[in-house]
Order: structure tokens, then C-alpha cells, then sequence
């Protein structure tokens, strides 16, 4: 426990107690909730100056810089999204902060040129402006694009001509989250914007939104709320998706977080307005959906409805409700369907259109061709055990690319490119790799199968030196477990200069991830999070238990839900864990709906308003089960001023906390907190990442005896 010598900041302890459903609920730093507090300011500059010296001071940092930007510059490029001949793309080449938006257009000689459309460096050569999405029109001529400062992500819409680069839009404010879908021609857009000031009250402008109808140029106040039974009830998400034609217009909705959707579809009529929003599914569904118009004038809805692992089904727009759609390929039971895409046949060939189909098996992706009535027609070969992180096809009228299938690729150890795949010749090739060279380590990966606290099987990938090290080693284990999101093997910098150094490093699927469907989810959220816990525990335990690391050499890392993993892990299992890197986390589980976007995350942890729900989260919630006396693992919490997701305030308390109560020594087994500021949750340069995870990975290298020099 601190003590008057104690090297820690001093943070006052308030005897302050709430009494919540029959229980006392402990909060003695609720001080450190209030970043404006002359109390809170004090003790970040303390704990600034403190953990700067320490982090400083920690062998292998510049060896770490070098190699992180090294594996960094290998850069990254996306799948080209087709319109009327042009490719977009974006692409990070060596030495830039952020990846750019081009365009690859017809040349004068024939072939193709490429130029710059967007660079974010050039929007603002601080580097704090962030690009948070882009969408070019059907034909190519318009792109709209959104971008925020400072990482806090309130977006900015823009609407950039292609040919000039001129901006033929006012920029529209309150896009946070916004989706935007055009009309055909070009001068028209759907899209998401958030309520205005005054509009609701006061602290809840970013939980509410409402879908216009925009003309290209024209006041926004002249825009065309779009409206429906039920459309605006909760805080709801929204993402909308005009057909080819432009007759039709589909509306999705989530409250939050929460899995389940709302679709509506609706007529689009030439003279501007817009038909009844008929609903095809209701929140009462209790189903996931994603649905659109094909080209070939049918509403195909992508979902979960008597099908955890999603299945596809079809119907006619005119009539979409439930009863009417027909089935055309049945959930398979050892995969996750992802996604769709409609492959068009080479121009001028009597071939048949293909859906192409992205499955996942057990986080590993697949890519399935069926017909367009659910005949499988074989499969797309993929290059080994990674990720599909994109995929598009050419458009309409791109008639010449017809046939080809661009496919975004990575895997553990393969830096973000594009396959190509042409029907033709039945093959997949490389069509362009990340652009910088990078002498990427020699490692071995796996996927490894354990056993749960519950019996439950579940996976982990593993990356280890190549050469097998003749003891156990420190290793690094991370994972997400949550929002049915699902972690799959991806090229990762820092998880690669770990494995160099001669490291372990793994990569968990837990529960409450979408990595075995939304089964998998559900068995860890709300009252089922525990289990996601006892995953991480288990899958540390094996890696110890097959000599492949100890207790004492043992790291683990999370941010966000992951954050709230790993804060869990530590509080739970202090003697399992040697080191922790505890980022933008989720702590105080009993109040996180009071602050930023907590409240649309109830449908994922409960909330503390109920009492069976206050119970789950009183169960675990980091910050309450922080005991005194206990040797506590080191721990780095990492934060970001800018977060608007996730308030820094978490880890101030648990930081305290800790700092109060650990009986681990402060130099073995330090607790500090690393903060920046104009940055968020999301988006950030190159050069930030890399100063990043410098501070975490030297901090756990040091705790772990892994050497870096």
C-alpha cells in the first residue's frame, strides 16, 4: 500500500459510498471524474512527470523506434472501388503519416495515370486532421469525403470535384458516425447528421441523429427530413443505401450498440421525394440484418434471423417483409458469413453472374462463389491464413474489368495489399502489394486450440520466433472479446517487433467476439461476461502450462473493451500476470453509463439501474475489485485526452486505486499512467503510433525480462 514515502502523486481518498440495490458501492476518487478539477489537474502533471521519467529511462527504445517504423513503412493499400472507369483507392507509402485517397483514371495514351485526390498531411501539415471515410458518386465525378481534428472525431462533410479537386460543397458539420449514399447523377446524397444544439437536451446531441435528403450545393436548410414509423425511437445508428437505379432506398438502425437492426425500405421518385418507409424488420425482431437492391432489382437481406451465423435470403422490394423472403444459401454451421458482392461475368462472355460469398472460419477468412439461386460454384483461392479486408468489384459501367475481383489481403505477416481474382482463368494473383519493402521476421504462426474454465474450445493464434527457443519465453497475449466484434490475423507491427526480439505473442479469439457468430457474442456480454475473462485466463494458463512462457514472463494488452479485459485480468488473476498495458479502458463498470457514449453500450454490459444487471457488472468492474495489500502486476495505462468513445477518467480512478493499494514494489512493479492529448480513440499519424507503442512495448519488455538491446 502507499505510504507517506510513497514515489506515487498523492490523490486524496473520499469517504464517499453510494447505496445501490441493497449494496454499499465504494468511490473514493470520483474526483478524478472532472478533468477541470484543480485536484485532477495536480495529479495528472505529477503522474505526467512521473511516468515520463520512468518510460524514458527503459532499455531498447530506440532499436524499438527504428524497428517499428521499419515494419510501419511497409505501408498499405486498399481495393480499388470502381466508378465509370475510375479506381479509387487509398494507399500509405514509406514515410507518410497518413494514407491518401487516389484515383486511377483513363490516360491519354490509353493506360491509366494516377493522381492524389486527398492527402491529410496537405489538410493540415500538423498531422491532427484524421480522414474518417470517403465516397466517390456513381459516376465518378464527385467524392464525398468526411474528416475530423484532434481525434474527436466530430466529422466534417466535404464534397470534392474529381476532375479539378475544387470543393463544390459548404462543409456540412455534425457527421460524426455518418453514413452517405448518392443518388445517380451526382447531385444528390442521403445522409446521417446529428441533431443540432437545442435540439435535445443538453449532453445528448451525439446520441441522436436524423437522415436528410441533400442536394450538392444547395443550404442545408433546405434539406428533406426523411422520416418513418419508428425510425427516430433510441439512440439509434443509422446507415443507408441507395440502389444502382436510384428507385430505392434502404434504411438500417441500431440502438447503440445493440445487436440487433431495424431495416426500412422506401421508393425514390424522380420529381425529389421520397416514398413511405415501409419496415422490413423491427428492433422486436431481435435479429442482425444488412440488406440492399441488387442490380438485379431484388432486396437481398444478409441476417441472422433463425441463423446465428447469418444466412442470405432474397425478395422483391416491393414486398419485403419476412414471409416473403426466400432463402438462398442456408447458414453453414462451421462458419461466419461476412459479406456479399455480386460478380459480373467478363464483358461479352455467356457466363452466369456469381455471388461471391466472405465467410470466416474460426476467424480465418474464405471466399465462396455461389449462383445467383445459392448453387455453390466452388471457391476463390486466398493466399494462406489471414483476413479479407476488403472487397469490391467493377461497377456497371466498367464494363472492361468485368470478371475480376479485387480482394484486400493480410495476414499475420503480410502488410495490407490486393489479390486479384479472375474468373477466367479460376486463379487469385497478387495485383498490388503494400509499397514499401520491409524485411518482415522469420516466424512460426498457428492456431491453437485450448479449453475454457466452462469446458468451451476455444482458438488463439500464436506467433513465435522461427527459430524454436529452447525455454519458456515472455510472451504477449491480447484479445477484444466484445460488441460480436471479431479480431482476425492481420499484419501488426508491434506484435511482430515482440516475436523479433524473441517473444511469444497471441492473439485470443474470446467470447463475446463475432469469431464463431452471434452465439459467440452472446455467451460473453451482459451476464455472460465472466467468461470472457476466464478465455484470457485459460489461454495464459495453456501457453504456461506448454512451457512456452511463466507467470512471471507473462503480458497481456488490451484497449477500449479490451481495456476492460485486461483490467479485469489483473484485478482477478494479479498472480497470473507480470505485466499489463491497459488502453482507453473501460473500468468503472457501475458508471460508465454516466459519461461519453456509455449509455449506447447497456445492450452489450447492462446498466446499474436494474438490479440483476448492477449485479453482473458489481461482479467484475475493475475499479471495485481493486483490495488492498494485493502485489499487483505492472501496469501501464494509456490514454487520450481527445477520447470521445471512452472518458480518460477510467483509468485516472483505477490508476489511483492502484497506486493506493498495490503491494507489488513501485520500481519492479510500477503503476503509471501515459496520457496525450489531440489525439482520440481512433485515428492517428504514424509517428504518434510509433511513439505509442514504444512506451508500451519497452514498459512490458522490461517487466517481462524480454531483451531489447
Amino acid at each position: 500500500m502507499s505510504s507517506a514515502n510513497s514515489p506515487y502523486p498523492p490523490a486524496e481518498r473520499l469517504d464517499l459510498v453510494d447505496r445501490l440495490h441493497g449494496h454499499d458501492v465504494a468511490d473514493p476518487y470520483r474526483w478524478l471524474e472532472d478533468p477541470a478539477d484543480a485536484r485532477t489537474v495536480a495529479w495528472s502533471a505529477a503522474q505526467d512527470e512521473l511516468t515520463a521519467a520512468q518510460l524514458t529511462g527503459l532499455p531498447g527504445r530506440d532499436r524499438l523506434a527504428t524497428r517499428l517504423r521499419g515494419l510501419l513503412d511497409a505501408g498499405s493499400v486498399s481495393a480499388p472501388l470502381w466508378r465509370a472507369g475510375r479506381a479509387f483507392l487509398v494507399r500509405r507509402t514509406p514515410g507518410q503519416e497518413h494514407a491518401v485517397v487516389l484515383v486511377r483514371e483513363p490516360g491519354p495514351d490509353g493506360g491509366r495515370v494516377e493522381r492524389v485526390l486527398l492527402d491529410p498531411m496537405v489538410l493540415d501539415p500538423d498531422g491532427l486532421t484524421t480522414l474518417d471515410s470517403w465516397v466517390p458518386d456513381l459516376e465518378g465525378r464527385r467524392l464525398a469525403y468526411q474528416v475530423s481534428r484532434g481525434g474527436d472525431e466530430n466529422s466534417v462533410l466535404h464534397v470534392m470535384d474529381v476532375a479539378t479537386g475544387e470543393i463544390v460543397e459548404e462543409p456540412i458539420d455534425r457527421c460524426r458516425y455518418s453514413d452517405v449514399s448518392w443518388l445517380p447523377g451526382g447531385e444528390e446524397i442521403v445522409f446521417v447528421r446529428k441533431v443540432a444544439d437545442g435540439e435535445v437536451p443538453a449532453g445528448e446531441e451525439n446520441l441522436h441523429r436524423r437522415i436528410w435528403r441533400h442536394r450538392i450545393g444547395a443550404d442545408t436548410a433546405t434539406d428533406v427530413l426523411l422520416d418513418g414509423p419508428g425510425l427516430y425511437d433510441g439512440h439509434n445508428y443509422y446507415g443507408v443505401r441507395v440502389s444502382r437505379d436510384g428507385r430505392w432506398l434502404v434504411v438500417s438502425a441500431n440502438v447503440g450498440t445493440a445487436r440487433r437492426d431495424s431495416v426500412w425500405i422506401a421508393s425514390l421518385h424522380s420529381d425529389g421525394t421520397t416514398g413511405e418507409l415501409v419496415p422490413v424488420l423491427t428492433q422486436d425482431d431481435d435479429v442482425q440484418a444488412a440488406a440492399w437492391v441488387e442490380r438485379d432489382g431484388l432486396l437481398y437481406v444478409l441476417t441472422t434471423d433463425g441463423a446465428p451465423r447469418w444466412r442470405l435470403c432474397v425478395t422483391e422490394p416491393e414486398r419485403p417483409q419476412r414471409e416473403h423472403w426466400r432463402e438462398l444459401v442456408a447458414e453453414d454451421p462451421g462458419s461466419v458469413l461476412e459479406g456479399v458482392r455480386r460478380l459480373e461475368p467478363s464483358d461479352g462472355s455467356a457466363d452466369e453472374p456469381l455471388l461471391v460469398l466472405v465467410r470466416a472460419r474460426h476467424a480465418v477468412a474464405e471466399l465462396v462463389l455461389h449462383a445467383l439461386d445459392g448453387t455453390p460454384r466452388g471457391t476463390v483461392p486466398l493466399p494462406g491464413m489471414g483476413s479479407v479486408s476488403g472487397l469490391t468489384v467493377a461497377d456497371r459501367d466498367t464494363p472492361a474489368e468485368h470478371g475480376r475481383l479485387w480482394i484486400g489481403w493480410t495476414d499475420l505477416v503480410t502488410p495490407y495489399q490486393v489479390q486479384r481474382y479472375d474468373r477466367a482463368t479460376g486463379e487469385t494473383v497478387l495485383s498490388e502489394a503494400a509499397p514499401g519493402e520491409v524485411d518482415v521476421p522469420a516466424v512460426h504462426a498457428e492456431q491453437v486450440e485450448f479449453t475454457s474454465a466452462d469446458g468451451t474450445t476455444v482458438r488463439m493464434f500464436v506467433i513465435r520466433p522461427a527459430t524454436a527457443p529452447t525455454g519458456p519465453v515472455p510472451a504477449l497475449v491480447t484479445g477484444y472479446g466484445g460488441f460480436g466484434i471479431t479480431r482476425e490475423p492481420a499484419y501488426t507491427p508491434s506484435a511482430l517487433t515482440w516475436v523479433e526480439a524473441g517473444g511469444v505473442y497471441a492473439l485470443v479469439s474470446l467470447r463475446g467476439g463475432g469469431e464463431e457468430g452471434e452465439a459467440w457474442h452472446l455467451a460473453g456480454n451482459r451476464g455472460n461476461k465472466q467468461n470472457v475473462f476466464d478465455d484470457l485466463h485459460s489461454a495464459c494458463e495453456r501457453l504456461v502450462a506448454d512451457g512456452i512462457t511463466t507467470p512471471a514472463q507473462l503480458a497481456v494488452t488490451g484497449g477500449s473493451n479490451g481495456g476492460l479485459l485486461v483490467g479485469a485480468a489483473l484485478t482477478q488473476r494479479p498472480d497470473l500476470y507480470r505485466a499489463v498495458v491497459c488502453s482507453a479502458p473501460l473500468l468503472d463498470m457501475i458508471r460508465y453509463e454516466e459519461f461519453s457514449l456509455g449509455r449506447t453500450w447497456n445492450d452489450e454490459y447492462g446498466t446499474a439501474a436494474d438490479a440483476t444487471e448492477f449485479g453482473w457488472l458489481r461482479s467484475y468492474s475493475p475499479y471495485h475489485h481493486v483490495h488492498d495489500g494485493t502485489a499487483y502486476p505492472a501496469v501501464l495505462f494509456t490514454v487520450f485526452e481527445s477520447d470521445t468513445r471512452v472518458d480518460p477518467l477510467h483509468a485516472r480512478k483505477m490508476c489511483a486505486a492502484l497506486q493506493h493499494a498495490t503491494a507489488g514494489d513501485p520500481g519492479t512493479r510500477p503503476v503509471l499512467i501515459r496520457r496525450e492529448t489531440d489525439v482520440g480513440h481512433a485515428g492517428r499519424s504514424v509517428s504518434r503510433t510509433v511513439a505509442l507503442s514504444v512506451d508500451q512495448l519497452a514498459f512490458l519488455a522490461a517487466h517481462t525480462g524480454l531483451e531489447l538491446t
